[in-house]
């Protein structure tokens, strides 16, 4: 298939899937449940959903891999069994995606603070190095580390993915706007710190998800493409900030609305978007609709 990279120095912007956690509930999965042990015990339910992404138009598909380093999987008692999980979850993303998309495989925080010392960065790196070894195994084209905070933490999954695998690197931080208008993460890094941390780090693609509706990521998407003008850019959005309704967390943004700020995203520089907390296959479809037709007007 070649390079997720390549095909951007086309010009072509890419789609990408959506929320995978919401699918899993609907199929069944209880709260206090492992996720991530789904890629195993439910296997074909798994596959469903990468196949209802890649039906729906997506260029790429994650895996149920986001918590499935061995501090995650350790709350459940299933650390010893990281390899396995995560080859798993690729192995299915590549069965529901096909031959013809690419799978980037899901990487999520550990939930430990170096700054706390909870943890060491060569212990990070380890946990890391063990998820990206299997998501290559299992067939991934790429690894998506995702809703990160922390530079540090960042830089160990991508060290350890470069230097132990030959997977493309995507690398994602989650901001939240301040009362000054400007955005930082839960560890305090602006979208411009992140990209020149992940970017010198190694990591291919940069971007940012979830903690946000598809029209802050407009603002943050173009603070990225100013700070460095050459850099890939992802985003998988939120369908709108939650609301709650009766105790349960709700995302507004329709298909509609959400597609109809994919143009802003484009003008702004972003290269990929996707869909996070709340997105459907219909979100997915009505944002590949843009995404084409900006396509065929401006990629020769």
């Amino acid at each position: 298939m070649g390079k997720i990279v390549d095909v951007l120095k086309t010009g072509k912007v890419l789609v990408s899937d959506g929320a995978w956690g919401t699918f899993l509930y609907e199929k069944g999965m209880k709260a206090g449940e492992c996720p991530d042990s789904w890629s195993v015990d439910r296997f074909d339910d798994v596959v469903d959903i990468a196949k209802k992404y890649a039906d729906a138009g997506a260029d790429m598909v994650e895996s149920n891999s986001f918590g499935a380093s061995y501090y995650k999987l350790e709350h459940f008692g299933l650390q010893d069994k990281a390899s396995e999980i995560n080859e798993a979850a690729a192995k299915a993303s590549r069965k529901g995606a096909g031959k013809d998309k690419f799978v980037i495989a899901s990487i999520g925080p550990t939930g430990k603070l170096l700054v706390s010392e909870e943890v060491t960065e060569e212990e990070l790196y380890n946990a890391f190095k063990v998820q990206a070894i299997a998501l290559e195994k299992g067939g991934a084209d790429a690894v998506c580390i995702e809703t990160m905070s922390d530079a540090d933490e960042a830089r160990c999954a991508i060290k350890a993915t470069k230097e132990n695998t030959k997977l493309e690197i995507i690398t994602t931080f989650s901001f939240d706007k301040t009362i000054q208008g400007t955005y930082r993460t839960m560890m305090g890094l602006s979208p411009e710190d992140s990209v020149k941390y992940a970017i010198e780090a190694g990591s291919d693609i940069v971007g940012t998800n979830c903690g946000n509706g598809i029209e802050r990521m407009i603002e943050i998407v173009r603070v990225m493409k100013k700070s460095n003008p050459k850099a890939y850019i992802l985003v998988h959005a939120n369908a709108g900030l939650p609301i709650n309704v009766d105790g349960k967390d709700t995302f507004p943004e329709t298909p509609e609305m959400m597609a109809a700020n994919v143009g802003g995203l484009i003008e702004a520089g972003v290269n990929i978007v996707g869909g996070c907390c709340g997105t459907t296959p219909a979100h997915i479809a009505a944002i590949k609709k843009v995404v084409t037709d900006y396509n065929v007007k401006h990629v020769k």
